[in-house]
């Protein structure tokens, strides 16, 4: 059945199905293209007649590439749906209902890829339980998180924050309340919401946030994106300047993207510290020192800056298996490989894998990396961004192990997903990421844990800090004291 609402773009017509209203599609700023290309995101113009939104929109431009061992089309989408009104909105609601939480999902995919309508992250389950779910794409990649002189930074955020004030200003259409949104989201979509988090341009337009695998580490400077800035104009053979990438084609972009992803793109992307804040799992990342992310968020956060944001935070308990496992690679890796591995992220590698394999004895040399990695990546910096933080903080551990690859894959990145929207059957079957019969009470119990989260700012289990370092693991239900990990003394 039909159902309609009026935007502040003008009205629109979604479908009505069991009680929940569902809106795909909805644009929340102008189209990126043309003379909007590489500027920030401006108002869309706007539309008198009712415009459809039953079907999905077009996504931003992203390569998907085929992977035979394991099937995430579940939680990536199956690759770039073209159109030019990719800055757009996905809306779950109840039907004639007033008042309820807003949730608003940000995706992750490393910020060169995947989609807001990715099968994981359908929102019919929020809905169902008194939620308006909201999700959004945003600017990838090159077209939104390379640092180009001439051009605005960290257009990709710009995006987001434009779409914040969309659903500030149209909550109430789908029954929501603008005065109690959650922004929640999952790798890159968490990395960024801890940028957003101590962001100047985007506060008070969130209440609480849950960072699913993230926390605000993952920021570089313009001086070193820079060099990938230099590296993709060079690819593309025009100059490194607003007017020398606006003269290429979308999909010269994603062509030079793919090039300058490999290992073998020559670049070093550590900065002082000697760390490359992403380990080599993207090039492009938000850079800090302009308006949208003035200082490292970490700094900002330490000052006070989010204090007023509820924080819900956790990781899963063996991340990097889901780079290692599937590719076959941590069965195969010796020691030296595994050195070398990680000495291109990150200063002082022996040391680390040192301290890994002493507490790990007689462990693979792939685990030994998988477990150091886990905890350099993920693990550790969530919880010095915890500690940083000044308000109320909780923080859990998704411990679940998912039986795929004979066990193998475990806890890894993104499994939690899907227990979060309660939406497992994405992610079962011969290539699923969960195997065949992932356990729905689990589904049932993390889903309203994040509802009743979003609903009042409650979580069951005691509150994060210094002292007691309480963390909640989500398959066991049981909160204690986070266990010293071998990377903090080694952390700086």
């Amino acid at each position: 059945m039909d159902v309609t609402t009026v935007v502040s773009s003008g009205p629109i017509r979604g479908v009505r199905e069991n009680g929940i209203a569902r809106y795909l599609g909805v644009p929340y700023a102008a189209a990126p293209m043309g003379d909007l290309r590489f500027r920030e995101p401006q108002p869309h113009p706007g539309w008198s007649e009712v415009r459809d939104a039953v079907s999905p929109g077009p996504s931003a431009p992203y390569l998907m590439k085929d992977f035979d061992a394991l099937d995430l089309v579940p939680l990536v989408g199956d690759g770039w749906v073209r159109g030019d009104e990719y800055l757009n909105a996905n809306i779950w609601t109840p039907v004639d209902r007033e008042g309820l939480p807003v949730m608003v999902w940000i995706h992750g995919g490393a910020w060169t890829g995947g989609a807001a309508m990715a099968p994981v992250h359908d929102g019919t389950a929020f809905a169902r339980d008194g939620i308006v779910l909201i999700s959004i794409g945003y600017r990838l990649g090159i077209e939104g998180f390379l640092p180009i002189p001439g051009v605005p930074t960290n257009l990709g955020m710009r995006d987001m924050i434009a779409a914040l004030r969309w659903v500030r200003e149209n909550a109430a259409a789908f029954g929501g309340d603008p005065a109690n949104v959650t922004l929640f989201g999952e790798s890159a979509g968490a990395m960024s919401i801890a940028d957003l988090m101590v962001s100047p341009l985007a506060e008070g337009l969130f209440r609480r946030v849950i960072l699913q695998s993230g926390h605000g580490f993952m920021v570089r400077t313009p001086e070193v994106t820079g060099k990938v800035t230099r590296k993709v104009a060079k690819l593309m053979g025009v100059p490194a300047t607003a007017e020398g990438f606006r003269s290429t084609t979308i999909e010269q972009g994603l062509e030079a993207l793919d090039k300058v992803s490999l290992p073998t793109a020559g670049l070093d992307m550590r900065g002082d510290n000697g760390r490359d804040p992403a380990y080599g799992l993207s090039r492009f990342l938000p850079v800090y020192g302009d308006d949208v992310i003035p200082v490292p968020p970490i700094e900002a956060l330490k000052a006070g800056n989010g204090a007023g944001v509820d924080l819900l935070i956790g990781t899963n308990a063996e991340e990097m298996n889901i780079y290692l496992v599937p590719t076959g690679v941590k069965k195969k890796l010796g020691k030296l490989l595994s050195w070398f591995l990680l000495s291109r992220s990150h200063r002082g590698a022996g040391r680390v894998l040192k301290a890994y394999a002493k507490t790990m004895k007689g462990a693979r040399p792939g685990d030994v990396l998988a477990a150091a990695m886990t905890d350099l990546v993920f693990r550790w910096p969530a919880r010095v961004f915890a500690r940083a933080h000044r308000g109320r903080t909780w923080f859990y551990e998704m411990d679940w192990r998912s039986p795929a690859f004979d066990g193998e894959l475990g806890a890894a990145h993104a499994v939690d997903v899907p227990f979060v929207f309660d939406t497992l059957a994405t992610g079962t079957g011969k290539k699923g990421f969960l195997g065949e019969n992932p356990p729905q009470a689990l589904a049932d119990r993390i889903h309203r844990i994040w509802v009743d989260f979003a609903r009042d700012g409650s979580a069951p289990w005691p509150q994060y800090d210094d002292a007691t370092r309480q963390v909640h693991t989500l398959d066991k239900g049981q909160t204690g004291r986070d266990p010293d990990m071998p990377v903090e003394p080694l952390w700086s």
